[in-house]
């Protein structure tokens, strides 16, 4: 968790993340990634030069019309002193039953997306921090360019003027690899996600190819984000 702790702080100073005076929205999902951000967060926030506020976002899919048990996130946040907010949505129903999508996660990314950040504004939040970590950089990156034939990624801080709220991504220094070991020795409360389209996706693809190229020519996904920020690639230059 140290490791963790010093590279998340790294990137938070590095792209001027968190300031004095923020209240962070945490988005939540209940997988592994998400939890790592949440303890994260508050476990700098004990130490860390800048006072900010945290409050733990989930947007509940509702899986085969059902309410997940969050329970022991809930827990967690209050051991933490955090506020935690479950939002219940009808993502499932129309994305699946409704409109049967043959290619669902990319409607889904964008209808969670503004569900969180309305419910972020709800709360009284001005950023949101997400889970994305190194690998997830490089995949998109590698996504953008193999499937829409374009050079681009999320970047490590956007401003979203129409919302005016900061999207922050603190974990983008940490690896996969580095997560799940620490999500299995912590025991964080992992919530399985029931999607249908799990393990089925253009992310497990390029996931796959990665893999296979690293065995060949060394470190892929070190190899891209040092490359983005080489080159500024959305605003990836430090």
């Amino acid at each position: 968790m140290r490791r963790i702790l010093s590279h998340t702080r790294a990137a938070i100073d590095d792209y001027k993340m968190i300031s004095d005076g923020d209240k962070i929205a945490v988005g939540v999902s209940g997988g592994k990634d998400s939890l790592i951000l949440l303890k994260t967060l508050c476990e700098l926030r004990r130490f860390y030069s800048a006072d900010f506020e945290i409050v733990a976002i989930t947007l509940d899919m509702r899986f085969d019309n059902k309410d997940g048990d969050f329970s022991r996130i809930k827990e967690m946040c209050d051991s933490y002193g955090v506020e935690y907010i479950i939002k219940p949505t009808d993502l499932y129903e129309i994305i699946f039953n409704i409109r049967k999508e043959t290619n669902p996660c990319s409607l889904c990314a964008r209808m969670r997306r503004g569900i969180l950040h309305e419910a972020a504004k709800d709360a009284g939040c001005n950023k949101i921090a997400l889970g994305h970590h190194l690998d997830d950089a490089a995949e998109t990156f590698l996504m953008n360019l193999l499937v829409e034939s374009r050079v681009g990624c999320f970047a490590p801080v956007t401003y979203l003027s129409r919302r005016d709220l900061t999207m922050i991504r603190p974990l983008i220094y940490i690896r996969e690899r580095e997560i799940t070991a620490a999500t299995e020795r912590l025991d964080l409360p992992v919530v399985k996600s029931g999607c249908p389209a799990n393990e089925n996706t253009k992310r497990e693809e390029i996931k796959m190819l990665i893999a296979e190229l690293s065995a060949r020519y060394g470190d892929v996904p070190e190899r891209i984000v040092g490359a983005m920020q080489r080159g500024g690639i959305d605003r990836w230059g430090k």
